[in-house]
Parts: structure tokens; sequence; C-alpha cells
């Protein structure tokens, strides 16, 4: 099983940039395939990265593709999320994610430990 832990949120004016780090604790994390997920007040968690065990193949929705960027550093055992260009809509607490074999990278159901969270509030 794998621990995780969010930092680098923050608050942030329309334009502006973060940087999210996931610091992960395990056996295996090197093993695991990582994404990173988001949540506003009153709505679903919505999927925001996919980055496989490697670090060579990334996946990102309309919402935020050309914004932000994941990366990991197998090493140091940590995940990374690079957000620019930041809108007040991208304020949620953001959340990563180890992937479970099998199912869709998309759906948060099919991760399996979650870090606690860490939150971005981008004003206008």
């Amino acid at each position: 099983q794998v621990q995780l832990v969010e930092s680098g949120g923050g608050l942030v004016q329309a334009g502006g940039s973060l940087k999210l780090s996931c610091a992960a604790s395990g056996r295996t994390f090197s093993r695991y395939r990582m994404g990173w997920f988001r949540q506003a007040p009153g709505k679903e968690r919505e999927f925001v990265g996919f980055i496989s065990w490697s670090g060579s193949s990334t996946y990102y929705p309309d919402s935020v593709k050309g914004r932000f960027y994941i990366s990991r550093d197998n090493a140091k055992n940590t995940v990374y999320l690079q957000m620019n260009s930041l809108k007040p809509e991208d304020t949620a607490v953001y959340y990563c994610a180890a992937y479970l074999r099998g199912g869709s990278y998309l759906e948060s159901s099919n991760y399996d430990a979650w870090g606690q969270g860490t939150q971005v509030t981008v004003s206008s």
C-alpha cells in the first residue's frame, strides 16, 4: 500500500502558476501509475491528469490540456502537477491518487490510495 501527501496549494491570482507535489511512501511506488483529481464545492470529483509508471506517457482532459503538466520523479517518490495560466474555475481541492490495474484511469473509483488534498484558490 502507498501513502500520499499533497502540498503546494495556496491562493493565486488568475493567470498565475502553482506547482503541486505529491510525496509518496510505500514499497512499490514506482510501479503505480498516478493520477490527479480535483473537487470543487458542490461538484463531483474531476479527472485532471494521469501519468504512467515510467513518466513517459501523460493524459489530460480538455479543461486543463496545454495549461497543466504532470510529471514524476521515482527516485524521489514524488509526483508533480504544474499548473499554469490558472483560472477561477480551477479553484478546488486537488488530490493525487495511485491507480489500480484494470479499469479506466478517468474514473476515481479505480484508484486505491488517495492523499488528503491541497486547496487551490484562484482569484479574479
